[in-house]
C-alpha cells in the first residue's frame, strides 16, 4: 500500500491507492508505465490475497492484468475494467491525492473507473477466500478504454479459449444495469475554396464561409432514424473545426469533425455513407471514419443480466435496466459473443470532471453485489445463475474498431 492509510477502511485503502497511481492514456503515444503501474498494483494487491494473476502486453509500456478465481464451473463470468484515466488539464482537487471528504474519494479515475475496478478487485478477493463460486470468476483490467479500446481488444485474443456466460463491464451507472448504450462514427467534413489574401477578398473563395451552411444544416438536421426505448434519439454533433493559416489570408480549406452517436441495430458504414451523400449536397467532402464503435445491446432476459438484477433486488435497490449515452468496452464484448451489461459505482456527471468523485459506500455496495452475482446465490429464492443464452467462446470481433470514447 502507498501513503498513510492509518484507520482508513479497506475499500478507502484501496481505491486511495488506485488513484494515487497516474495512469492518463496516451492516446496513442508511447506509454510512460501509468497503466501498467496500475496494472502491477492490481496484481500483487490480489496476490496477497490468494488469487492468481498475471500481466500481458498490449502495447510497449502499456499493459493488461488477469486475475481468475476458479469456480465450481469452467463456464466463467468475466469482470471487465478499464486502467487508464482522461487527462486532469482544469481539475480544481489534486488529481492524485485520493482526498476523502463526506465519504467521498476525490481523484482522477475515481468514478471513471478506478471506483468500479476497486469493486471488482474487493468482491475477487472475497471469493477467492471462501467456497468456490458458482462460475470461474475473470477480472481484467485493460488499458487504452479511454481511446482506442486496444486493451478489450487484446483482451479477447488472451481468453479466446474460455467459455463465459456473461460479463459485467465496471463503468459508473450509478449502480444501475445498462444493456444498452450508444455506438459512434467520427468522421472529418471538408470544404475546399480557394485561398487569397484578405485585403482582395473578391479573389478568393472562402472556405469557412463554405463550411458555414454544413455546420447550420447538421445542427438543424438530426439523424432520422427512430429512438430507441432506452437510448432516445440519435445524433450528430460538430465537436471541432479547423480553418484558416493567418489573420490576412482567406483560408482555402476548412475541416470540421463530426461525432454521430448511432443506435443499436445500425450499421456504421452506412451511417457514414448516407453522411456523406447528404452534405455531399452541400458542396462538402467526408474524409473516411476516423472512430467507429458499435453500440450495445443486450437481451433483458440474458444469464448475466437476471442474476444482476436479482442481485440488486436482494439488496433493497432497483434493479430496472436502463440504457446510457456514453460507449464502453461492452460493446466489443459483445460484438465477441459474450453477453455484456455495464455497471459500477459512480455517476457519469461525476466522470471527467473538475471535482471528479465517488461514494465509498457505493463503492462497497457494488463490491457485496458482484459477490453474490459470482456465488450464483439469490437469498430469496430468486433462482441462481440461469445460462441463457448458452456459454460463449470468446471470438475476435469480425472488424475491429480503431478508436472509440
Amino acid at each position: 500500500m502507498t501513503g498513510d492509510t492509518t484507520g482508513a477502511t479497506e475499500t478507502e485503502e484501496l481505491l486511495r491507492d488506485l488513484v494515487r497511481i497516474p495512469s492518463v492514456n496516451p492516446r496513442g503515444g508511447a506509454g510512460d508505465g501509468g497503466e501498467t503501474a496500475v496494472a502491477e498494483y492490481v496484481r500483487d494487491w490480489l496476490r496477497l490475497r490468494g488469487v492468481q494473476a498475471e500481466l500481458y502486453e498490449v502495447l510497449p509500456g502499456r499493459h493488461n492484468v488477469v486475475a481468475v478465481v476458479p469456480g465450481r464451473s469452467a463456464e466463467a463470468i468475466l469482470l471487465e475494467s478499464h486502467l487508464d484515466t482522461v487527462e486532469t488539464d482544469g481539475m480544481t482537487v489534486d488529481p492524485y491525492a485520493g482526498e476523502i471528504r463526506d465519504g467521498r474519494l476525490y481523484g482522477r479515475g475515481a468514478c471513471d473507473a478506478k471506483g468500479p475496478l476497486a469493486a471488482f478487485m474487493l468482491a475477487v478477493a472475497e471469493l477467492a477466500s471462501g467456497e468456490p463460486p458458482s462460475h470461474t470468476v475473470v477480472l481484467a483490467g485493460v488499458c487504452d478504454e479511454e481511446h482506442a479500446y486496444r486493451g478489450v481488444l487484446h483482451l479477447l485474443d488472451t481468453l479466446v479459449d474460455r467459455e463465459f456466460v456473461g460479463a459485467i463491464v465496471g463503468e459508473p451507472t450509478g449502480l444501475v444495469p445498462a444493456v444498452a448504450h450508444k455506438g459512434v462514427v467520427r468522421y472529418t467534413v471538408r470544404t475546399t475554396g480557394r485561398a487569397g489574401h484578405s485585403s482582395r477578398p473578391e479573389e478568393a473563395l472562402n472556405a469557412i464561409t463554405l463550411m458555414a451552411p454544413v455546420i447550420a444544416h447538421l445542427a438543424t438536421h438530426p439523424p432520422t432514424v427512430p429512438p430507441h426505448p432506452l437510448l432516445g434519439p440519435a445524433t450528430r454533433t460538430v465537436t471541432r473545426v479547423r480553418g484558416g493559416t493567418g489573420p490576412n489570408t482567406i483560408p482555402g480549406t476548412c475541416e470540421a469533425d463530426v461525432d454521430r452517436r448511432t443506435l443499436p441495430g445500425e450499421d456504421l458504414e452506412s451511417v457514414w455513407r448516407a453522411d456523406r451523400t447528404e452534405l455531399a449536397a452541400l458542396g462538402a467532402e467526408l474524409d473516411p471514419p476516423f472512430t467507429v464503435d458499435p453500440a450495445l445491446e443486450t437481451a433483458s432476459d440474458a444469464s448475466i443480466v437476471t442474476a444482476l438484477c436479482d442481485a440488486l433486488h436482494d439488496h433493497g435497490h432497483p434493479y430496472e435496466v436502463q440504457g446510457m449515452p456514453f460507449g464502453t468496452d461492452a460493446s466489443k464484448l459483445a460484438v465477441a459473443g459474450i453477453p455484456a451489461v455495464v455497471f459500477g459505482p459512480g455517476r457519469v456527471e461525476d466522470a471527467h470532471a473538475a471535482e471528479e468523485s465517488v461514494g465509498l459506500r457505493e463503492v462497497e455496495l457494488a463490491a457485496r453485489i458482484v459477490k453474490q452475482v459470482a456465488q450464483g446465490r439469490a437469498p430469496k429464492g430468486r433462482g441462481e445463475l440461469r445460462d441463457q443464452p448458452q456459454p460463449a467462446r470468446t471470438r475476435p470481433p469480425t472488424e475491429r474498431p480503431p478508436t472509440c470514447a
